[in-house]
């Protein structure tokens, strides 16, 4: 991955567990986030995006209930989805909705997680998933960025 912003800072991250139902490891999470931030920096954009002028991120572990809520509120949507993010820099994670997508899909809960937070920074980052090139694009880059961040294909 080569840079065509070389100048750009890294925001920190910061994870927080507002969920009380599934166990998750947040100081793994805050590392694998610092590493993804710096791979997803590292992509060539034409023009700044959130994610270059941001100073921090907050990825917000919450519950299906919370989660439901924000997508009503935010998106006109019912239900809960798996993760929403915000340009100001918030990215928000269901955890029942990732252990549920992670059984479905046969990964780990630290993996499906580790997958919507690369996801919410490639948002942060300008890519978007609503036409179906794009989204196999931000698909390809998530892989991309997961393989870079924790070594697995």
């Amino acid at each position: 991955m080569r840079s065509d912003s070389k100048s750009a800072v890294a925001p920190q991250v910061r994870v927080c567990n507002f969920q009380r139902s599934i166990p998750v490891n947040v100081s793994d999470l805050e590392t694998f986030a610092a590493k993804a931030v710096r791979c997803c920096l590292r992509l060539p954009k034409r023009k700044p995006t959130d994610l270059t002028r941001l100073h921090e991120i907050f990825v917000w572990l919450v519950s299906d209930r919370r989660m439901a809520s924000l997508h009503r509120q935010f998106v006109n949507q019912t239900g809960p989805t798996d993760v929403l993010t915000f340009q100001h820099g918030e990215i928000f994670i269901s955890v029942e909705t990732a252990r549920r997508h992670a059984r479905t899909f046969g990964n780990s809960l630290t993996r499906e997680l580790q997958l919507y937070i690369v996801h919410g920074l490639l948002h942060l980052h300008d890519f978007d998933d609503r036409k179906q090139a794009d989204a196999r694009k931000m698909e390809r880059m998530q892989k991309r960025i997961l393989a870079a961040t924790t070594g697995n294909r």
